[in-house]
Parts: structure tokens; sequence; C-alpha cells
């Protein structure tokens, strides 16, 4: 086997996400990696390499140590390299990162990436708990302590007051409440308001209207957005993304096994994974980092971008993610909403899947569901949300959270 370096997206498969109390781990992905194969015109027995992300399945289903293998089998592979890849919500990305690296070096010439996530419960608390593990957990009590005396102050100017933080298995994930606290800090220092966080959430449930394999398929408008419950200031309920389930796969080959099996399909012009930052560094996030490096590799700026999918976990994350992979200065990535520049038919479609907020969340699935998006954009596949000659696009997956950075970072760049 060879390499020269080019990467091929041949298929992608999704199922839809939604909240399935019925359906398991193995009924997921069989649905997502048989639509991939089936994308790419291949069969179980040509992949070569499998790597399988998910984030929470150990504290939600019990399921731990062999989930890639015991998913697969579900599918018909095994006997090949399978690898399991735990890495908060950038697990699907980072998954996908693998699979490239073994395919771009040579070690394969198919190789398979695989996210999917079982979140919803029964018991809605053992969900939300579970996103406690995506924190340092012996410093999980000084986090809840640093977010609470952020709330409080937020309160105190509030004329409306803020809610406290979540307890991370109550009413809400405590990652509401690391959202909010950054917000706030963007808030304060660029005059980032609440009315063009929802604009965002606006944006993202029109595009996930027209996406059907969203979990939210309700247009709401402006009022709406900002009406809805409070969760943690200024979040609003329809601002942050839901619990749910669901998978996504890719099968990715090498340039020379595509030409010789006729495939086609995007090429990966970028994958970078970063961590997040040490103690006291003060280097950019690893969000900036990641999309630097993503930069530098493809050789592709962001203005030359035509669609990205970033990480809304929560609305106004749109906005950082804007000024974070350098769509627009720092600080204006609200007046991007306000100019509809990241709607269609704008300079930079942002999130046309519906983003996490409305397309969903179903966390160690959701990269490689943002890799979907942009092969089906690269495409032109994608119908009412299609953005008209896009040629490049982009995907950033977040993951974890370290002091005041992510723990994990993804960025991808694909090229049609």
């Amino acid at each position: 086997m060879s390499s020269d370096g080019r990467v091929v997206v041949a298929g992608v498969g999704m199922t839809n996400f939604g909240k399935f109390l019925d359906r398991g781990l193995k009924s997921l992905s069989v649905e997502a990696v048989s639509g991939a194969l089936a994308d790419a015109g291949l069969e179980p027995g040509d992949v070569q390499l499998a790597v399988v992300g998910n984030a929470v399945a150990g504290l939600i289903t019990g399921q731990e140590c062999i989930r890639g293998q015991v998913v697969l089998r579900e599918s018909g592979i095994g006997g090949i390299p399978i690898f399991n890849v735990e890495n908060a919500c950038a697990s699907a990305s980072s998954a996908f990162h693998l699979a490239w690296q073994q395919v771009v070096t040579g070690q394969v010439d198919v190789a398979l990436a695989l996210g999917v996530e079982k979140l919803t419960h029964p018991d809605k608390r053992l969900s939300l708990t579970a996103f406690n593990a995506a924190i340092d957990v012996e410093l999980l009590a000084q986090v809840k302590e640093a977010l609470e005396s952020s709330s409080r102050q937020a309160s105190e100017k509030a004329a409306d007051g803020s809610s406290g933080p979540g307890e991370g298995g109550g009413s809400r994930s405590l990652f509401m409440d690391v959202y909010s606290a950054a917000v706030r800090v963007h808030m304060d220092r660029y005059g980032t308001t609440q009315e063009q966080m929802a604009k965002v959430a606006v944006k993202s449930h029109k595009f996930g209207a027209l996406n059907p394999r969203a979990q939210y398929r309700d247009e709401v408008t402006l009022e709406e957005v900002l009406a809805s419950r409070e969760v943690s200031y200024p979040l609003t309920l329809l601002m942050c993304s839901p619990i749910g389930d669901g998978a996504a796969a890719a099968v990715i080959v090498s340039d020379a096994y595509a030409r010789a099996r006729g495939l086609r399909g995007p090429r990966v012009a970028a994958s970078v994974v970063r961590s997040g930052n040490l103690p006291g560094s003060e280097d950019e996030s690893s969000e900036t980092r990641a999309g630097l490096a993503a930069y530098e590799m493809s050789g592709i700026g962001p203005d030359e971008l035509d669609v990205a999918e970033v990480h809304d976990a929560t609305a106004p994350a749109e906005i950082l993610a804007y000024e974070d992979l350098g769509l627009c200065p720092r600080g204006e990535g609200g007046k991007l909403v306000d100019q509809g520049e990241t709607d269609l038919g704008g300079r930079i479609p942002v999130n046309t899947s519906g983003g996490l907020c409305s397309k969903g969340h179903p966390v160690g699935a959701t990269g490689l569901a943002q890799i979907a998006e942009i092969t089906w954009q690269l495409r032109g596949e994608c119908g009412a949300r299609q953005v008209e000659g896009a040629r490049i696009g982009l995907t950033q997956n977040g993951g974890g959270f370290l002091g005041n950075d992510a723990a994990a970072q993804a960025v991808h760049i694909l090229v049609g």
C-alpha cells in the first residue's frame, strides 16, 4: 500500500437524531454504517480498519472497553483492527482523524469512522450527570464554585436575576453554565447581545426544519427564543442543544483506491486535533490553534470557505466560533449574525444542518454528523438548505472543559 497524501470521503451515513428509548448502540450503529457503505458502493468486507467514537456509553449503558467491536459485529465487520476512541464531544471527529491518519500514511486503503451515542435514559438525571465526566472530576467542586461566583455576579447586574449553575444532574448539564460564563465575558468585553444569540438559534431552527434527520424540525421566531425558559443567563432553552441519540459514519479511502474502484467524494484537505492549554498558558484557545493548523495544512484560508459546521452546543458558541476560526475579527461575531452573513445566501453559511441546537447533539456522534453534512453540501445534495456552488467546507468539533479551554478540539477541511 502507498499514499500520495490524498484521502477521499467515499461515503457517509447518518441516522435521524432524536430520543429513541427503544433503540440501542447496535441498532443506531448498523443504520449509520450500512448507509455509509451503501453510499460508497462498498461492502463490509472491503473495510480494512475501523475507529469508533463514543463518549458516555459506559455511564449510560454500562458498555465499556470493547464498544466498537460490539457494535460493528452487528454490521458484519470484524477480524480487522478496531480502535475505540473516547474524547468527550469530539469523539467522532477524533475517530475520523485517526482513521484518516491510517489512510494518509498508507497503512490501509479503506477505513471506517463511526460515531455513536445513546444519551437518553428513563432517568434523565443519569444522562445529565454523565457530562460531569468531561471535566477534571478532582476539580469539579472548584469548577462549580467558580461558576456559582460568576453567576452570582451576573445576577447582581441583571434586572431580572439569572439562575445559578446547575448540578450537572439536575435540570440541566453543567456545561450550560460553562458556556454562559464564557458568553457573559464576551458580552461585557465586546457588547454582544442576547438578541444576536437568539438570531443564531432562529437560523439554526430554520435550517433544522429543512433537514429530515434533525431532532427539532420546527422554525422558531426571535420572540419565542427570547421568551423561552431561562437556563443560565443569557442562555434560554431554545439556545441550547438537546439530549438525544444517534450515529454517523464515514468511509474514507486512498485516492489510488478511489480511482481504481471509480469512487468519488470530497478530498480531506486538513485533519487536525488539538488539546486544551496547560495551566497559566497565554496561548490562543484550542479552537483557534486547531483552525490555524488546518488552514496551514490545507493551504486554504477562512475567506475561501463556502460552508461550515461548528460546535454550537449553545447558540452563542457559534458566535465565538466565528471569531476563533477567523471568519470575522475578534468581537465582531454578533455583527456577522446581524448582517446575515452566516445564513443561506450569505458570505459563509454556518450550520446548514441545523447545528447542535436543532439537528441535535448525541455527543459521540456529532463530529461525523458534521462531516456528513459538509460531504452532502459539497456534492450538492442538500435540497432547500443547499449552499449554491459549495466547494470548500469546514467542520469544528470541541469537547470537554479544562481551565478556560476545551479539552479536545478537532477541525477538518474538505474540498469537493
